[in-house]
């Protein structure tokens, strides 16, 4: 698909934020006539924002009935969380591999992406951020090209873990957390840390991520 029409992103981050903060519920039946009147524009970008989220696995598209809010179930959420886990393992893995100078560079480059988030969404788009380039800084292309398709399911499963202002700050105060290990070369401890964050997200999520052995607390 080619680049997105400026009507049409809009379009797709229109109904993605409200996906992901409830506002359309899972199983929810959207139609392009109600997101074009929502928005004020005609079906076309609709359309494409649509095809779009099918891509990303928000919905799931019925000719002339519309577009259904794709649930994810507490056994789906577990493997999305399982799978992320096992790439950013990876990353700093291979990263403990190339030493301490290495961990220290990436720790403080990721510090300094731990500023507040003022939003839900501000705190999401900045959790992707970080650790995209996490994992990223192992420098494996094709890791990074499947954590950044996990993603996207990724924000659908969790988006109740981020959803007011305790659990942004918590979240922020996890990724400062980890960040700092790195800065220490502390790989042991940042492999902690981010098996703790992971729990943490799927506490907050509401699911219990004891069958994955992880604890749900990072302090």
């Amino acid at each position: 698909m080619g680049h997105a029409t400026p009507t049409a992103e809009r379009a797709y981050e229109h109904v993605k934020d409200l996906i992901l903060d409830g506002t359309y519920g899972s199983g929810e039946l959207l139609t392009e006539g109600q997101v074009a009147t929502e928005l004020g524009v005609s079906r076309t970008p609709v359309r494409e924002a649509f095809l779009r989220l099918r891509s990303d696995g928000f919905l799931e598209l019925y000719p002339k009935r519309g577009a259904l809010v794709v649930p994810v179930s507490v056994g789906e959420g577990r493997d999305i969380m399982q799978a992320r886990l096992l790439l950013e393992s990876f990353a700093l893995d291979t990263l403990a591999a190339r030493g301490h100078e290495a961990l220290r560079r990436v720790g403080a480059d990721l510090a300094a992406r731990c500023g507040p988030a003022a939003t839900p969404r501000e705190a999401r788009d900045a959790g992707r951020a970080y650790h995209a380039a996490l994992v990223a800084a192992a420098g494996n292309r094709t890791v990074t090209g499947l954590f950044a398709t996990l993603w996207h399911q990724h924000q659908r499963f969790t988006a109740a873990a981020l959803a007011g202002r305790q659990e942004v700050a918590e979240d922020t105060a996890e990724h400062l957390a980890l960040a700092r290990a790195l800065q220490d070369g502390d790989a042991p401890a940042a492999k902690e840390l981010l098996h703790r964050h992971i729990g943490s997200i799927l506490r907050r999520a509401g699911v219990d991520g004891t069958e994955l052995g992880l604890p749900d607390r990072v302090g």
